[in-house]
């Protein structure tokens, strides 16, 4: 089956602020916005001011404390704001109807919050029910999305317990999905996940973000996963405060103060090259006697050098099942990092 992977025809009719003939990404902007909970004399959010462009992968870490999921949050009204304003395509968002606002913004957190007593195709279909999707219409959807996130067509007749944590967060990532929302926000989607499921699912919001566009703001505590992850990061301070907000690269290289230095850690270079996959890297030819420690090209130059080492050996061979693409050797590591 083809993807859609834009929704074609198929998002194009209510959705929310989006409207019709609507953008695949949306340009957000915090400006100058202060969030107080009553009780507290700090603030939770203070003066927050960025603005992240249409189809950016924007990672919101810190400590906690420091307002990365209240940020999340006022972005569809589920947490008011005191002062500022957060605009999407220019629209300040407290002018515009909150049903319409939601209806626009695909909603992911770490608890999923599938129906349980509803099967997968039923849980993705809720917003197009809404909509008032045609059925036919709807179930082509939700055979597309299946297939987008790595799940077969057949398992939208599954009910959530049926499912391993990981293929429900795939179902909670297909149904944020489902009217072809401009922007989704993710507040740590895969905190309560092995770490292999984790860095599997990771791989695959990368490469569904590749395809479709979205912009998608994602709250995490993690560092590495936001290194990882980010296209740009904002570090947030205790007290909801902006320490900076770049480039993983930039971050890595010119942390703003002591705070971020301290919060990124000393292994800075182990970092920089966890932003390297080795795909994308150059790679030697295969010798006859190369072969003996295999990595798998979609892992990065820092599993590579962690692999290496474990091994006591001086070189990688990089594959695609069973294809050999190439040999990376520690030395390259070196080169990378000069």
């Amino acid at each position: 089956m083809s993807r859609r992977l834009d929704g074609g025809s198929q998002a194009r009719e209510g959705t929310g602020f989006a409207g019709a003939g609507a953008k695949r990404a949306a340009e957000i902007v915090f400006d100058h916005v202060t969030k107080r909970y009553v009780g507290r004399d700090a603030a939770a959010v203070d003066d927050l001011s960025l603005e992240i462009p249409a189809g950016t992968f924007c990672v919101l870490v810190g400590p906690s404390g420091g307002g990365k999921t209240t940020a999340l949050k006022m972005v569809n009204r589920l947490i008011p704001f005191d002062s500022g304003e957060i605009r999407i395509d220019g629209r300040n968002i407290e002018e515009l109807p909150v049903t319409e606002l939601r209806r626009g913004i695909g909603y992911v957190i770490q608890q999923i919050g599938l129906f349980p007593h509803m099967t997968i195709g039923e849980n993705i279909e809720t917003v197009p029910r809404l909509l008032d999707w045609p059925k036919a219409k709807t179930r082509d959807r939700v055979d597309e999305l299946l297939e987008l996130v790595g799940l077969e067509v057949a398992d939208a007749k599954r009910y959530p317990a049926e499912l391993s944590g990981g293929q429900r967060q795939r179902v909670g990532l297909a149904r944020a999905l489902a009217a072809d929302p401009p922007l989704l926000l993710m507040d740590e989607p895969f905190g309560a996940l092995d770490p292999i499921t984790r860095f599997r699912l990771q791989n695959e919001l990368k490469r569904l973000h590749d395809d479709v566009g979205k912009t998608i703001i994602f709250v995490t505590h993690d560092i590495d996963e936001a290194i990882r992850m980010g296209d740009r990061i904002a570090i947030l301070r205790e007290g909801g405060i902006l320490a900076q907000y770049d480039t993983p690269d930039a971050i890595l290289a010119r942390p703003a103060d002591d705070f971020v230095a301290q919060f990124i850690g000393e292994d800075r270079a182990l970092r920089i090259l966890a932003l390297r996959s080795l795909r994308d890297v150059e790679l030697a030819p295969v010798d006859a006697g190369d072969g003996k420690v295999l990595i798998e090209h979609d892992r990065t130059v820092r599993n590579a050098v962690s692999l290496m080492l474990e091994r006591g050996a001086d070189a990688v061979t990089v594959v695609d099942g069973d294809r050999k693409l190439g040999v990376f050797r520690l030395s390259d590591a070196e080169e990378l990092l000069r």
